[in-house]
């Protein structure tokens, strides 16, 4: 099995690159759900989160409120780097867990599709690493099509490793400021690049 870490800054396209990979029968992996699991009611996490920052953090039903946890941290670089170093290194292994179930079930490709893989260190989990990229202005306009505030945007973009810092360390880059017959062809391309390698 070949399995791909899929980034990209917020507005790059990244989403839309794996959900072509999943149609064409990639295996997939949201770091997002991962996290929504990770630290469920009844989890060590769960209940680590709320020794750390309280139980703020809580919606009325018990669980985390991923929105009350976000402003807790928002704005305090030591809280938010609290925040990570407990949740990303259990994220880790449930992806590992999800990885080997692939892997037992003779997936021949899969995809993890992460905005902090390089942050997070999730880049020793996979095979390769691709990247989508997409300029700053482009990302821009995505976002405001998606009724994202502009500062919002802003603030989002400039929290996250640059496009020219995110490629460095990649094995395969896909521009996406074009439009989506475009990103297809690439994505098709690279599919079919895969599988030829898969059968050698």
């Amino acid at each position: 099995m070949i399995a791909i870490g899929l980034t990209g800054v917020i507005g790059s396209g990244k989403s839309t690159v794996a959900k072509m990979l999943v149609a064409r029968g990639a295996a997939y992996i949201d770091a997002d759900l991962v996290g929504h699991r990770s630290y469920e009611e009844g989890t060590f996490l769960h209940q680590r989160l709320i020794d750390e920052f309280g139980r703020g953090i809580l919606a009325e039903n018990g669980e985390i409120d991923r929105r009350r946890l976000g402003e807790r941290v928002f704005g305090d670089p030591q809280a938010l780097e609290r925040l990570n170093a407990i949740v990303w290194p259990a994220m880790a292994e449930t992806i590992e867990e999800d990885l080997r179930g692939f892997r037992l079930a003779k997936v021949e490709m899969a995809v993890l599709e992460a905005a902090v893989l390089f942050e997070a260190g999730w880049q020793r989990l996979v095979d390769e690493v691709w990247a989508v990229v997409a300029s700053p202005e482009v990302a821009r306009q995505r976002l405001a099509a998606k009724g994202v505030a502009a500062e919002q945007a802003e603030a989002r973009i400039r929290s996250q490793i640059n496009n020219e810092a995110r490629v460095q360390n990649v094995h395969v880059v896909i521009e996406n400021n074009g439009n989506l017959a475009e990103l297809e062809a690439r994505v098709q391309s690279l599919w079919e690049a895969l599988h030829r390698r898969i059968r050698v």
